[in-house]
């Protein structure tokens, strides 16, 4: 059964950070393309960031300079670092992982308010 279950989103002030952790289990990590997308209220899921295998990472202009993604492949567990944040980056983000097929985390609520 696979599984990723994504913890440290909470509430944060503007400029503040924050650090999502994905931990995945019930499948080859480290073959899996790994992800991070959120979805704002009434807008479709949108992608963040991307590390593939090699560790080649693909970020969304809104997250370039300011977000980070990373991978632990002993741990089966992939990071989003997440500086300077902005009340536009308030969403649920999921954790993906694609090889053949894709999965998805439940999700983890990020708000950014003063």
């Amino acid at each position: 059964q696979v599984r990723l279950v994504e913890s440290g989103g909470g509430l944060v002030q503007p400029g503040g950070s924050l650090r999502l952790s994905c931990a995945a289990s019930g499948i080859d990590f480290s073959v899996n393309t790994m992800g991070w997308y959120r979805q704002a209220p009434g807008k479709e899921r949108e992608l963040v960031a991307t590390i593939n295998p090699n560790n080649r990472k693909i970020y969304a202009d809104s997250a370039k300079g300011r977000f980070t993604i990373s991978r632990d492949n002993a741990k089966n567990t992939v990071f989003l670092q997440m500086n300077s944040l902005k009340p536009e980056d308030t969403a649920v983000y999921y954790c993906s992982a694609r090889y053949n097929d894709r999965y998805w985390g439940q999700g983890t609520q990020v708000t950014v308010s003063s």
